[in-house]
């Protein structure tokens, strides 16, 4: 095209090249050959970036860029890297131990970058189960669903993974001590769990916007609740309760499931254990080893190996007894309510994963030193729900009246994101819609 127009425009008799016409001097040819000469360069210029355009638009055509083949994976993570996984000798199972955890751990975490970014490095895995045959209790099964959402929820509200266990790892393990194999193949099945905390099927949550203070026990590898004089004083294989408690997820904790273990059923040494835990703790009125008393033994007895981790914590209730809490729900409620009439911002609608009033809260209970706060963990021992064989200190009306009180007062917590809560604590299938503002308009 360019050529073409080039020769149209200007054959070789133009005044252009004719540099020896006569007339080629004067002033107006003389503008008109710098004129044509500016035009030229233009022409010839524009016509290039002409050319260059038709010519790439042509070769996208015929060449298209694969997207498909750029490499546009961020993610850091070496999933195909070999790990402990691959070694054939390593198992889930209690009775084999695991060499050198912590090295594999660290080995884990290098071939996963990710999960040791900011935000991740006190992640927080919540253990829990029951029997794998219905409960014998006619409504056992609907009170353990109810448990079951309890922990869902609050797991939810503060983003922690759960793993809901039904069924004996170890068959030998019943009972209570079913725990520590679900424990141990936990740690194994979740490196990058840097908490494991095992919470009984009956204890529920009664404080859903308490979050664990991971940094208070970040020179502990296990925290229980209980009181350090029954054991050390008074040695009760009451002084602490383990339906409840947080382990590390580390080689020390493997070491201290190893030795709890071998007080289990599953151990040829049972008998003589349930024989030196009773002779131990004069206070045990049964002749089975136990997964409580066990762990009270190895606090009392071997203290200098284990005493150092092992935070016995007394300071609220990481799980607390039902019958100490439950008359005082109601209570609660009222001051809270009377809180929340005071400080609009605690009665401001919110999204249910947007906790900017809980600041405020602990700020207000602070000041109140904390005698009014809501029981973190309430555990509802003796009560059985599932098997119905409760203790006979209590009635079933009042261990079930108790479990539907509580469970309807975390309950409201959560509905409450929604909307909703329980017309009465003791009615579980009722709710009402909530008005703006509450509860300043009750």
């Amino acid at each position: 095209m360019y050529i073409y127009k080039r020769h149209h425009f200007y054959t070789p008799n133009s005044t252009f090249f004719n540099f020896k016409d006569s007339n080629s001097h004067t002033p107006y040819n003389s503008m008109t050959k710098v004129s044509s000469f500016f035009s030229n360069v233009f022409m010839f210029v524009g016509g290039t970036l002409v050319t260059l355009v038709i010519i790439l638009a042509l070769w996208s055509f015929i060449k298209t860029p694969n997207f498909s083949t750029i490499n546009l994976d961020f993610n850091l993570d070496q999933e195909g890297s070999t790990n402990f996984y691959d070694e054939p000798n390593l198992s889930y199972t209690i009775e084999k131990p695991i060499q050198n955890w912590d090295d594999k751990r660290r080995q884990w975490f290098n071939l996963h970058p990710s999960f040791k970014l900011e935000g991740q490095k006190d992640r927080v895995l919540i253990v829990s189960g029951s029997q794998s045959t219905p409960c014998k209790n006619p409504i056992g099964d609907h009170l353990l669903l109810r448990f079951f959402k309890n922990k869902v929820d609050y797991s939810r509200i503060h983003g922690y993974d759960v793993f809901y266990n039904n069924v004996l790892l170890e068959p030998k393990m019943f009972f209570f001590w079913a725990k520590l194999p679900a424990i141990r193949a936990a740690m194994v099945a979740h490196p990058e769990a840097e908490w494991i905390w095992w919470v009984d099927s009956d204890a529920a949550f009664t404080d859903m916007d308490f979050k664990l203070p991971l940094e208070k026990y970040k020179n502990h590898n296990f925290v229980v609740y209980g009181w350090p004089k029954l054991i050390y004083e008074k040695k009760s294989w009451t002084g602490i309760n383990a339906g409840v408690f947080l382990i590390r997820n580390c080689e020390w904790s493997m070491d201290l499931i190893e030795a709890w273990a071998k007080m289990g059923p599953q151990s040829p040494e049972y008998n003589k254990w349930g024989e030196i835990l009773r002779a131990t703790f004069k206070d045990k009125n049964f002749p089975q080893s136990d997964d409580q008393s066990g762990l009270s033994y190895l606090l009392l007895k071997e203290k200098d190996k284990w005493g150092e981790k092992i935070y016995i914590e007394s300071e609220y209730y990481f799980q607390g007894y039902w019958v100490d809490i439950i008359d005082t729900l109601d209570n609660i409620t009222n001051k809270y309510f009377e809180i929340e009439k005071k400080i609009p911002i605690l009665r401001r609608r919110h999204a249910e994963k947007v906790v900017s009033e809980i600041k405020v809260w602990e700020e207000y209970l602070i000041k109140d030193n904390y005698s009014i706060r809501r029981p973190f963990v309430t555990h509802f021992t003796g009560c059985e729900p599932c098997s119905g064989d409760y203790n006979p200190i209590y009635s079933w009306e009042t261990c079930y009246n108790a479990m539907q009180k509580a469970l309807n007062f975390a309950d409201n917590q959560v509905l409450r994101k929604y909307g909703f809560v329980h017309n009465n604590l003791l009615d579980s299938s009722s709710v009402k819609p909530l008005p703006f503002d509450y509860p300043s308009n009750i």
